[in-house]
C-alpha cells in the first residue's frame, strides 16, 4: 500500500470514563489475581500514563484481595506485578508501587 506523503497522525485516545475505569480495575483485579496464585507474577504492556496507573491500582486491589503485599513495577511501559518478597525489581523497572501504597526507587 502505497500512503500519500506529509505528515501521519497517531491515533489519538479517548481517556476512561470513571465508570469504565471502575470496571476494567474489577476485571482486571481477578484476572491478576489468579495469575499470581497461579504463576507468582502478571505482566503487561501500558501505553499511556493513565493505564500505567489503571495497573498499579489493580496492583493495589489485587494485593488487598489475596491480603499479601503485592508490588507492581513500572519502566513506563512494561509493569510486572508480583508479591512483595523485598527483591531488586528485574533490570530496567525502577519505580515500586506497593499494595500498602509504599513507594520508593531502586
Amino acid at each position: 500500500m502505497i500512503h500519500p506523503p506529509g505528515p501521519h497522525l497517531a491515533p489519538r485516545r479517548t481517556p476512561l470514563d470513571s465508570e469504565e475505569r471502575a470496571r476494567a480495575e474489577a476485571n482486571f483485579t481477578s484476572l491478576v489475581v489468579q495469575n499470581l496464585v497461579a504463576n507468582g507474577r502478571f505482566r503487561i504492556t501500558a501505553d499511556t500514563p493513565e493505564m500505567v496507573e489503571l495497573w498499579q491500582r489493580v496492583a493495589r486491589h489485587a494485593g488487598d484481595m489475596l491480603q499479601r503485599p503485592v508490588v507492581s513495577y513500572a519502566n513506563g511501559r512494561d509493569i510486572v506485578i508480583t508479591f512483595d518478597q523485598e527483591e531488586t525489581p528485574p533490570t530496567g523497572i525502577p519505580a515500586r508501587h506497593t499494595s500498602d501504597h509504599r513507594t520508593s526507587s531502586t
